[in-house]
């Protein structure tokens, strides 16, 4: 009779411990539930962000015949930049902006977002994100999973303004259109190609409209631990 009770016993705590092993793992399924703004950051490397001490760019926009470029150097756990325009070299920190160097800090968040938009999904705490919808992209016309992003109209260098974020199922962003202030018509609408990798991290760097000789690309692309 012991040695029944002590088989009925075991058998009890081993069921215990399979609930408690189950409400376990439902707990840790809960708090891992990523967003789509988390998932798209992933799909680029954001989990390996963390490691960057510094990143340099050049930012081109090549026009027909025409050529602009800025080149900066960022250290994102400081803040401090640095950037090459023609003969101009300008540095600064972003945490102590004057009357000039907000001139160029805008143009930084400019070219930045253009590279590190999948970032930004995350870093952007004061935008919107809408839910997926499935849509024929505007350039490709391929069926893409397609979010808006829309900013508050308070705040920031470019208040309001909305972007239509199309991507794969393996959450990689393929183009987007820009709405400045929200508008119902496309300010701008390109590609994101040419994808590279580097320390895990992956950048599209080129950016193209359809029938227009325009292309928007990242050259000098160096990521530093």
């Amino acid at each position: 009779m012991k040695q029944f009770y002590l088989i009925i016993l075991s058998a009890a705590l081993l069921l215990a411990c399979k609930n408690d092993t189950s409400k376990n793992v439902e707990s840790e399924a809960e708090t891992s539930v990523l967003t789509t703004a988390e998932k798209i950051a992933n799909a680029h490397g954001f989990e390996n962000w963390k490691h960057v001490s510094e990143i340099s760019f050049t930012f081109n926009v090549d026009r027909d015949t025409t050529h602009f470029e800025r080149q900066w150097t960022w250290q994102p756990k400081t803040d401090d930049l640095r950037m090459i325009a023609g003969s101009d070299t300008i540095s600064f920190n972003r945490n102590n902006l004057d009357s000039i160097s907000t001139v160029h800090d805008r143009a930084f968040i400019n070219d930045k977002y253009w590279l590190l938009v999948p970032f930004q999904l995350v870093w952007d705490s004061n935008a919107k994100i809408s839910e997926i919808i499935k849509t024929a992209a505007p350039i490709s016309k391929d069926t893409l999973n397609k979010i808006t992003i829309t900013y508050s109209e308070v705040g920031g260098y470019t208040p309001g303004d909305a972007y239509d974020i199309f991507f794969d199922d393996t959450f990689l962003i393929q183009e987007w259109i820009f709405r400045r202030q929200n508008a119902e018509e496309p300010s701008l609408v390109n590609t994101f190609e040419n994808y590279t990798t580097i320390k895990g991290l992956k950048f599209a760097q080129d950016h193209k409209q359809k029938d227009v000789n325009w292309n928007l690309n990242f050259t000098d692309i160096e990521v530093k631990h």
